[in-house]
Formats: C-alpha cells, sequence, structure tokens
C-alpha cells in the first residue's frame, strides 16, 4: 500500500511540473502577444476616448454617428485587450477543444466589430 501511494505522490508532482511548464509558456505566448499589440491597442483606446478623433477619418467617417464611431473602437479595444489572455489560455492548455473555444470567442469578436462596423462607421 505504500508503494500504490508514492506511485500516487510521483504522478501529481510530475503533473504539476508540467502544468507549470504549459502556464508559463502560456503566460510567454501572452506577454509577447500584448508586446505586438501595445500600439494599436493604445490607438485604438484613444479613438474610442476621444470621439472627436473622428475628423481624422474623413471622408466615410464624416456621416457616422458619434455613438457608433465610439462602440466600434471601445469593441476593437476590447478584442485587443483580451487576445494576449486568449492566446496565452490556449497555448497553457493546448487542447482541441481549448483551441477550438478560443478560436471561436475570437471569430465572434470580430464578426460583432465588422457587424458594428458596417451598420455605424462605415
Amino acid at each position: 500500500m505504500a508503494t500504490k501511494n508514492s506511485r500516487t505522490e510521483t504522478t501529481a508532482w510530475e503533473d504539476d511540473d508540467l502544468g507549470s511548464k504549459s502556464t508559463l509558456w502560456g503566460f510567454l505566448a501572452g506577454l509577447v502577444v500584448a508586446a505586438f499589440i501595445a500600439v494599436p491597442l493604445s490607438a485604438s483606446f484613444s479613438f474610442a476616448t476621444h470621439p472627436n478623433t473622428q475628423q481624422l477619418f474623413a471622408g466615410r467617417l464624416a456621416n457616422a454617428t458619434q455613438g457608433g464611431y465610439v462602440l466600434f473602437w471601445w469593441l476593437v479595444t476590447a478584442l485587443l485587450v483580451a487576445l494576449p489572455f486568449l492566446v496565452g489560455f490556449a497555448v497553457a492548455k493546448l487542447s482541441g477543444r481549448t483551441l477550438a473555444i478560443v478560436g471561436a470567442i475570437i471569430a465572434l469578436l470580430v464578426i460583432a466589430i465588422l457587424i458594428v462596423g458596417q451598420m455605424f462607421v462605415f
């Protein structure tokens, strides 16, 4: 019986070691994605919080409502903020089901941005 418990403890320790490595890889992947999206995130946040920036996009955006313009940029900002967390989570779990769920969430956010963009901005 002592042998059975020692095997269980060894297996649990090995699982923790493997889990911590995948968590660190997920954190690193999220950090890399965050570094890549830092400038677009800053720009989308500034467009969302300063509606007068609508004038920078002359032409097609001149007829867009201010509420639609702000909503569009808040959706883009939300997608960019969520992206490093989603990528880190997907890499940490690294299973087909997790990747499918994260891909579906990203696809839904992109579809929402396209719909709001078509309705209010373009």
